[in-house]
């Protein structure tokens, strides 16, 4: 089970590391690395990241506001 966790929020400098845009999802990975993602590359890979992330925490709802 991924733990959804409460970190330092996500600004407009922290860029999906698959597209360049803003990211809104950060997963941390077990050997400590983080994964950022918009929100459209996080919910393209959500099912295999969710298997390998030990916390995700997703801000996406920020998108809307």
């Amino acid at each position: 089970m991924t733990a959804t966790v409460e970190t330092a929020t996500l600004t407009s400098a922290d860029r999906c590391d698959r597209c360049g845009a803003q990211a809104f999802v950060r997963v941390e990975l077990a050997s400590g690395a983080d994964l950022l993602f918009c929100g459209h590359h996080a919910r393209q890979h959500e099912t295999r990241l969710r298997e390998i992330a030990v916390a995700w925490l997703d801000e996406s709802e920020r998108l809307n506001a």
